[in-house]
């Protein structure tokens, strides 16, 4: 265990001072191959929605701004060399197995199919990584554990302790704020629903990888998206940051 944490702060280091690593990625806008522009790309998930979402594509949610302002943020508090640009795939695109981090919004609304389901655990056993978020409450939490357990059937969804390296990798971050979205700020309140408390919850592979951050009545898309806004508070962004770049660089050694 110490030669792998060893190993994982060694890596950490280098992305955090600047390290590259060359290679290929597609741009989903053009379709076609191009030299690999940047170390890192935020990926959303593509997917279709289930009954609970019967219109719009919720995946999109906080879309580009979300991505554009984080990558900032990345590009800033760390030597990261982030694309500006996001791109998105869905579970079924092969250029999907080409990023270690992928980010799912909204999927409490969220349909795997049973091959989309297969598709995305052999991401995720190879090494992938994928964040979820703004998702609340008991009713859209069932939606998510609905196709979760399509990918997982036999994976416990447990609470991410406090120990675990995803939370001090760089940053050490404390799991007792809820960071919520401006909208529920305006009418004086954190939650959304019935989600009165946030969790941060996960998937492990056999070997203690945490594979699936889950993050439960919490929305750090939008934290991201209105980190230039006057009117949405500083520290939820900040926070917001942190766990995101924590998942990056976990994502990017583990």
């Amino acid at each position: 265990m110490h030669k792998l944490w060893t190993g994982a702060f060694v890596l950490a280091v280098f992305l955090v001072t600047g390290f590259f690593v060359a290679g290929w990625s597609q741009s989903v806008e053009s379709g076609a191959y191009q030299p690999h522009e940047a170390e890192f790309y935020f990926v959303r998930l593509a997917y279709s929605p289930n009954g609970r979402h019967r219109f719009g594509q919720y995946w999109r949610q906080d879309w580009p701004e979300a991505e554009h302002h984080f990558m900032q943020g990345v590009r800033r508090l760390t030597r990261i060399d982030a694309s500006q640009e996001g791109r998105y795939f869905s579970a079924m695109d092969d250029e999907l197995f080409d990023y270690p981090w992928l980010y799912a919004v909204e999927v409490g609304g969220w349909n795997l199919d049973e091959t989309e389901a297969e598709r995305l655990r052999q991401y995720l056993l190879r090494g992938g990584f994928l964040v979820v978020d703004d998702f609340h409450g008991s009713f859209e939490w069932e939606g998510f554990v609905i196709s979760m357990r399509r990918v997982f059937p036999d994976r416990p969804i447990v609470e991410i302790p406090i120990t675990d390296e995803a939370l001090h990798v760089l940053y050490d971050l404390e799991q007792d704020v809820q960071i919520p979205s401006p909208y529920v700020l305006f009418r004086g309140i954190t939650y959304e629903s019935d989600g009165y408390t946030p969790h941060w919850r996960g998937i492990y592979d056999d070997h203690g990888r945490l594979m699936v951050a889950i993050n439960h009545n919490m929305d750090l898309g939008d934290a991201w998206e209105h980190a230039d806004s006057p009117s949405y508070p500083e520290h939820y962004t900040a926070l917001a940051y942190r766990y995101g770049i924590n998942y990056i660089i976990y994502a990017m050694t583990h």
